[in-house]
């Protein structure tokens, strides 16, 4: 059954709506004010929402601003007793779906719920298709060794849940690419994936860039910020190389973990926050906690799962695999026609040492591309040519 929203401040109108809507068989729900609209929308999913302009405290555009803001996706329709043209055309420009006037005529609120509807199922579907093919692209998993299974297979067991995730392995190995497979099954995968490289951020910032700042909370602090945990409200947050990160933000991030809450860099307010927390390293962090450089107490709040991603070197049977991946996606990239790979350049791939994992091997497969003459097959001597492999 389709959900809708009405916010409007005067309750006849809510009233004449609800009867209209609930006749036609849609479950529908009120708020007073925009305040109350935002926060039922960010609660709950509705298929439509009606909403009024002129409102205290919150008005229509600002109600926009806020959906937008928040990123809620839904068909909203704009209702005015005060219609003007510049009125409408700035709402329809804010995100708006439909205006309507009132008195509400019957079969036009119909007519517009029915469009609405349909033009959600067409957002949802191309969602849906968009990330299918950003997945099967861009965070595929390659490979049948027996610890790739292991980690697949994992996935699916443990991506529907809201378990926290820390993941293991070297540089390169693919870290990211299960973290993203992890959102991308969960049940929170139409809401944000926001990435976090502890190791690239310097320490006097990372707390700024985790939980945000308020105007003034430092030097250049000219505005109030967003940090990432607020930008991926109702999604996951990857802290990849989380190792690396200070002994200051730690004892946030752990406090964040257990009551949901953060505070922003020079503010006092408490802002709950609903994510998922996967995170990442290469770093042996039972080591680090002998060593007092990381906080037991962190590890055990991340560590509810344990996936450690085997070395390239681990899995030499998947490197065939891997070569063909990478090889289809790098000649469409460089507008090549599909290049052949010789049996001994495959060899010599296989029984090279990859320090720098996957990555290295996508470096080399997309360097032999380049550097194979137009028409030639990637053989054993190009690879010794252009690979700079090391034994």
């Amino acid at each position: 059954m389709a959900k809708i929203l009405i916010i409007d401040d005067e309750a006849p109108i809510r009233a004449s709506l609800r009867e209209i809507l609930e006749y036609e068989g849609y479950q529908v729900q009120e708020a007073e004010n925009g305040v109350e609209g935002v926060r039922l929308a960010a609660k709950f999913s509705y298929d439509a929402v009606f909403c009024d302009i002129k409102m205290p405290e919150m008005d229509g555009m600002e109600v926009l601003d806020a959906f937008s803001e928040k990123q809620i996706k839904t068909c909203v329709v704009m209702i005015s007793g005060h219609a003007t043209v510049p009125t409408a055309v700035e709402s329809l420009k804010k995100g708006a779906y439909d205006f309507i006037q009132k008195p509400l005529d019957l079969n036009r609120i119909l007519l517009t719920v029915r469009h609405a509807m349909e033009q959600g199922e067409l957002v949802k579907e191309t969602e849906r298709l968009n990330r299918k093919i950003q997945t099967e692209r861009s965070t595929a998993i390659v490979g049948k060794s027996n610890g790739i299974r292991e980690i697949v297979e994992m996935i699916c067991t443990v991506a529907p849940t809201d378990a926290r995730v820390l993941i293991t392995g070297g540089n390169g190995t693919g870290k990211e690419l299960v973290a993203r497979q992890l959102h991308e099954l969960s049940l929170r995968h139409d809401a944000s994936f926001v990435e976090v490289n502890c190791a690239a951020i310097p320490s006097e910032l990372i707390e700024s860039e985790l939980f945000g700042h308020e105007k003034g909370a430092f030097t250049s602090a000219i505005k109030q910020r967003k940090g990432k945990f607020e930008q991926a409200e109702g999604g996951t947050i990857f802290l990849d190389e989380i190792g690396d990160m200070s002994a200051s933000a730690q004892a946030k991030v752990l406090r964040a973990l257990q009551e949901n809450k953060i505070v922003r860099v020079g503010g006092e307010k408490e802002i709950t926050v609903d994510v998922r927390v996967i995170a990442a390293t290469n770093k042996d962090l039972r080591s680090e906690i002998k060593a007092g450089r990381f906080r037991e107490d962190l590890f055990h709040r991340l560590a509810v799962i344990l996936m450690h991603v085997p070395a390239l070197n681990e899995r030499r049977s998947d490197i065939p695999l891997l070569v063909h991946h990478f090889l289809q996606g790098i000649c469409e990239q460089h507008g090549k026609v599909q290049m052949e790979v010789t049996t001994d350049a495959m060899k010599q791939l296989e029984q090279a040492n990859w320090t720098g994992n996957i990555r290295e091997l996508r470096n080399v497969v997309e360097r032999l591309v380049i550097l194979t003459p137009k028409g030639e097959k990637i053989s054993g001597s190009l690879v010794k040519r252009f690979g700079g492999l090391s034994d």
